[in-house]
């Protein structure tokens, strides 16, 4: 019996042996299926380097030259639609702003003129946009521009409120040093090209991914539309929709394809679902004051041209989200904040116009305090007041705004009184 059980005991121990090493076998093998089964599952077919096997004698050269850029445009919407580099960069012998490159005739960064072949309602739109000439005329004034494009400047309701016409006084006093790396860098979104051509669509599509997804995330925006005269980003990251989208943004469908976005893909709002992107039943648009009821930017806002029709068109996206009650009621509020804010604009302008007409101030610009309060009031304070109000941002309407806009009043009415005591 006890020999018996000895070997029943050994029989017993290979057995557990031989069924862990099969457990372990199998378990070894349904991770390893697991893990690449996930691999497949997870990869994106849209980041799938389509040149890599391209024998376009751009791809040859430039694998080694600029390794990076192929990588870049490998995985855009573009290759993957057969788009070749020749397609956006090769132009005719002659063309305005080309060089000479390995043998072809080139244009180092293409102008809208070559984006046109493609895009070209979105080029239509762009051009009769804030973001077109009205932008560069901003802080280069109209000089060097061709008649055609003094006409398209002209045809553009935002040109109504540029600067002047020759060059903006406060840039022309900072100097070119100081303007290539601060006022060029986002006005030049309207730049005109060589060819040309008006604006720089890379300055909101960045090269060469073309990301639908980069060019979607609000944080696009934040590279021009901050700081004090215009915090739209600031702004937007203390309203809900800000909130909303820095908390749950990372589940959002940011690839949707274009003209199928709604609320499943956007639960919350974004600078370009509501001012750009077609959401809903509103097609998009490259005109970022197509869906604006006001010019805010102004120093005395005004309804726009056909603002009604404007105002149909942002409430449409609205009310993918909103009820028509708080709608209308938010409008309501809105539009008298702004017109608050003009009062106080005019308040300031009857101060400078009575000691002007008295010959109390100088005629050159931003030579005494006084310019700098005025110029401040409207352009930070007022302007933010407004943004913060349409946008939702409490703190930016008060303490940046409507609180500035009183101090600054304050000065200008001290700087007066002082101005007729001394009649200097």
């Amino acid at each position: 019996m006890e020999e018996l059980s000895s070997g029943s005991k050994q029989w017993w121990e290979k057995t557990v042996v031989i069924s862990l090493i099969v457990l372990i076998l199998a378990l070894s093998f349904i991770i390893a299926f697991l893990s690449v089964n996930r691999s497949i599952s997870i990869a994106d077919p849209e980041k799938i380097n389509v040149l890599m096997n391209s024998n376009n004698d751009c791809v040859e050269c430039h694998k080694n030259a600029t390794p990076g850029i192929v990588e870049q445009y490998g995985v855009s919407s573009m290759a993957r639609a057969n788009v070749k580099c020749q397609d956006c960069h090769e132009v005719k012998a002659g063309t305005p702003g080309s060089v000479d490159h390995e043998g072809s005739i080139v244009l180092q960064s293409p102008s809208t003129e070559m984006c046109k072949k493609c895009h070209t309602a979105e080029v239509m739109q762009f051009n009769q946009s804030r973001h077109g000439l009205p932008a560069y005329v901003a802080y280069n004034g109209t000089v060097g521009m061709t008649d055609t494009q003094l006409a398209m400047y002209e045809s553009i309701p935002e040109g109504l409120y540029a600067p002047d016409k020759s060059r903006a006084q406060l840039f022309e006093l900072e100097g070119e040093a100081i303007t290539e790396f601060a006022c060029k860098t986002c006005h030049d979104i309207g730049k005109p090209s060589p060819d040309g051509s008006v604006g720089q669509c890379q300055k909101c599509h960045l090269r060469h991914e073309f990301s639908l997804e980069q060019v979607r995330k609000p944080e696009t925006c934040n590279a021009c539309h901050i700081g004090p005269d215009h915090p739209q980003w600031e702004i937007y990251q203390e309203s809900p929709h800000g909130i909303a989208y820095a908390t749950l943004g990372d589940e959002w469908n940011w690839d949707a394809e274009p003209g199928t976005l709604d609320v499943n893909d956007f639960p919350a709002a974004t600078c370009q679902i509501c001012h750009m992107s077609g959401f809903g039943a509103v097609g998009s648009t490259h005109d970022v004051g197509d869906r604006l009821s006001w010019y805010l930017f102004a120093p005395i806002s005004e309804r726009r041209p056909a603002w009604q029709d404007n105002m149909s068109r942002m409430q449409s996206v609205c009310l993918e989200c909103h009820n028509s009650n708080f709608i209308s009621d938010f409008y309501e509020k809105a539009d008298a904040a702004t017109l608050s804010v003009n009062d106080f604009v005019k308040e300031s302008n009857v101060i400078r116009d009575e000691l002007a007409n008295a010959n109390l101030l100088t005629s050159e610009p931003f030579d005494e305090s006084f310019d700098f309060t005025h110029y401040e009031l409207w352009h930070h304070w007022g302007r933010t007041t407004k943004f913060g109000a349409w946008m939702q941002g409490p703190d930016y309407t008060q303490w940046h705004g409507a609180y500035e806009i009183l101090h600054s009043m304050t000065e200008l009415k001290e700087i007066a009184a002082e101005k007729k005591e001394s009649g200097k």
